[in-house]
């Protein structure tokens, strides 16, 4: 049996995030992969993969042209926030069967300056063609489609208000460690609990900041790693899965599509999630990581709730730290957040978190991290797992 080619992290970058009134998009784009390459300590001329999604009328064309890049491999999937996770394992697989050499994920978006500049509204609707049609006339806007999912696992499941907002309140205790972090405020649970509604059960806290910003990762052959400046995070695992689009056709809202994806990402990496010292989960809302960590195999199924108390997501303390850079509900959501997912997972096991760093009991990184993102409204997921040493 010719053994597998191993492919690995080598360069995660973000771009200026947060509040950024006065880049594009495809500026942001740069940045990142400007960043993740120097990071890496190569040179643009190795990339011969590149995959990106949501810019452009040609993407991943007009980015990699703007960039400069003509690659030979390209990926264009968009899934919705479980892109960049899906797009991990595509280029891992096309590494793996020699289709490329070095493979570079890029994403970035203006998701905040173009509401705040009347450029764009906030999105309500995702579309009334197809199945959607049957639907739309509802009234089901994203969010509330989420805020459903959780309703039902709180009536099944007796979960509480107070245990969903336990998750933001966690999210901000550790944003309060990374100094770039949109929002650094502790807070409670009564403040959760007192917000402005957004959709019962989630008031305004429950839910993800909208924020700039743009991230990219570069994935490459192992025989590459050694002309790197940084450690390798080897890609162990990874599993994707797709579940629905009209919410009739979602057989139990309690159940993502993460009860799947990280089957087979566990079972690829030949890893027991009780093993995972680090998981980054998509948050887009509270509900997302609770019912995530049930799928992921962190707790059983409607034991969420129970899992989330007493200060089990912290970086400081916590048994499973989840969102070390204080997720999407504290510190940048601009649109899709999947591929800040895989470089905060990657930054935890280099040991570069600096004060939110995750340390074992000797006092070393962790050495194995979980990357989960979910895209639509539970619509899809990808799941990476990944690991060092």
């Amino acid at each position: 049996m010719v053994a597998r080619r191993k492919v690995a992290v080598v360069g995660v970058a973000l771009s200026d995030c947060g509040r950024v009134d006065d880049a594009t998009p495809y500026a942001l784009h740069a940045q990142a992969a400007r960043r993740a390459l120097a990071d890496a300590g190569l040179d643009r001329s190795l990339v011969d993969g590149f995959a990106s999604a949501g810019l452009g009328t040609l993407a991943p064309v007009e980015v990699a042209e703007y960039l400069g890049l003509r690659p030979t491999w390209v990926d264009s999937t968009s899934v919705g926030g479980s892109t960049w996770e899906v797009m991990a394992a595509h280029a891992v697989d096309a590494i793996t069967a020699g289709h490329a050499r070095a493979v570079l994920l890029v994403y970035g978006s203006t998701a905040r300056a173009d509401v705040r500049a009347g450029r764009r509204t906030g999105t309500l609707s995702f579309g009334t063609r197809g199945p959607m049609q049957f639907e739309v006339p509802y009234g089901h806007t994203l969010i509330a489609k989420y805020a459903m999912a959780a309703r039902r696992h709180m009536i099944e499941y007796g979960t509480t208000i107070e245990q969903l907002a336990e998750v933001a309140v966690q999210a901000r205790a550790n944003a309060a460690l990374n100094p770039e972090a949109m929002f650094r405020t502790p807070i409670t649970v009564d403040e959760v609990l007192s917000g402005p509604m957004i959709a019962d059960p989630f008031t305004k806290l429950h839910c993800c900041v909208r924020s700039d910003g743009g991230a990219a990762v570069l994935l490459v052959a192992e025989e590459y790693v050694r002309d790197c400046r940084t450690s390798p995070v080897w890609v162990l695992g990874s599993g994707e899965s797709v579940s629905h689009a009209a919410m009739s056709e979602w057989p139990d809202f309690t159940v993502s599509p993460a009860a799947v994806s990280g089957r087979l990402a566990f079972e690829r990496a030949g890893v027991r999630p009780a093993e995972i010292e680090v998981a980054e989960i998509y948050d887009a809302f509270t509900y997302m990581t609770l019912v995530t960590l049930e799928d992921l195999g962190f707790c059983g199924k409607g034991e969420g709730g129970a899992f989330v108390e007493k200060g089990r997501l912290r970086v400081e303390g916590g048994e499973l730290p989840v969102n070390t850079d204080g997720g999407g509900l504290s510190a940048q959501h601009p649109g899709m957040r999947g591929l800040f997912l895989l470089v905060e997972a990657v930054r935890q096991l280099r040991g570069e978190c600096g004060e939110r760093q995750v340390r074992r009991d000797d006092g070393s990184p962790p050495r194995l991290a979980v990357a989960s993102g979910t895209g639509g409204w539970f619509c899809s997921s990808g799941t990476v797992v990944l690991g060092v040493g």
